[in-house]
């Protein structure tokens, strides 16, 4: 039996819960903790062979407090000595129990983008919420958004990340990678993801975002494809695509009014990119290269999916 420090006894008699102590007790309700585990378990590393490791739940769920609150490696040690909340949610106790440090988050980090394990569990989180009812099938909403890199050149190699790229947004342009995702257009939320460097166009991975069962296509004006259109009518399916204006001309009445009334089914694409930004906090890539940022934006988009469903999940 742990025994509590005094921190601990005196941190849990305060009268008022913290936002973060609300929002880690939801969130640890609403995780499918064993099915994960169960996904990265036989990669993990076994007691007898080096030093002893510490358990892996407790790895798993430092993690997702990175991913939460956008904590360096460093950082995530320097918090769980700091924040009692964090460590109540980790299941440390100070004092009694070892803090993983810098280099064993960073180790937990490595293992997962060296087995592709971060895509594994967003897809198992997509089961899980099927299973629950919460993600549905029908019909899909794609869009992307630009996630910023350093334009600075003042590193070691003195130069950009090669695998970033300049991308052009109204008048502005934007130096960074894309992540494009497909959202179930009934229930809002993610079922499919991908990233690329920014100046891929968001059409040409449109293919990769829909479901082979849709049988509607909800996006932007940067998802016009007149061959597509005419494919996805001739197959049945609801091509709700923005209509967008052909050089020197303008959009009729009709195409106005067809973009307005698609626009609230749209918007529910929003909020997944709300909670990644603000919620989240995730406007800037982290690492250097495309690889090692989509692990993370797989597992972004796991726990945004779950945090869009909490309601629903804690119901079910």
């Amino acid at each position: 039996m742990t025994q509590l420090s005094f921190a601990t006894l005196a941190h849990r008699h305060k009268k008022k819960q913290t936002k973060r102590e609300k929002f880690l007790a939801e969130m640890d309700g609403v995780v499918p903790w064993a099915l994960l585990l169960a996904l990265i378990e036989p990669y993990y590393p076994k007691a007898g062979n080096g030093r002893r490791p510490h358990l892996l739940e407790v790895m798993l769920r430092i993690y997702f407090l990175q991913q939460w609150y956008q904590l360096s490696d460093p950082g995530a040690e320097e918090a769980l000595y700091d924040i009692q909340s964090m460590r109540a949610f980790a299941g440390l106790e100070l004092g009694h129990d070892a803090i993983p440090d810098e280099t064993t988050i960073l180790n937990l980090r490595r293992l997962l983008e060296r087995h592709d394990l971060t895509k594994a569990l967003f897809e198992a989180v997509s089961a899980h919420l099927e299973d629950k009812g919460a993600l549905l099938r029908g019909g899909t909403i794609m869009d992307a958004t630009l996630i910023a890199a350093s334009p600075s050149t003042k590193n070691k190699d003195r130069a950009r990340d090669p695998e970033m790229s300049q991308s052009k947004k109204g008048n502005q342009w934007y130096f960074g990678m894309k992540a494009h995702i497909g959202v179930d257009a009934r229930s809002g939320l993610v079922h499919t993801a991908g990233v690329t460097t920014g100046k891929v166009h968001d059409a040409r991975v449109m293919d990769n975002l829909i479901r082979e069962d849709d049988r509607a296509v909800f996006g932007d004006k940067g998802y016009v494809n007149e061959n597509k259109k005419r494919a996805a009518r001739a197959a049945g399916v609801y091509w709700a695509v923005k209509d967008k204006a052909k050089a020197g001309r303008r959009l009729s009445a009709s195409q106005k009014k067809r973009n307005r009334r698609h626009g609230s089914v749209r918007a529910k694409v929003e909020h997944v990119f709300r909670v990644l930004k603000c919620q989240f906090g995730y406007r800037k890539v982290r690492y250097r290269g495309i690889a090692k940022n989509g692990a993370q934006v797989f597992a972004l988009l796991a726990l945004a999916k779950l945090y869009l469903a909490r309601q629903q999940l804690k119901c079910a």
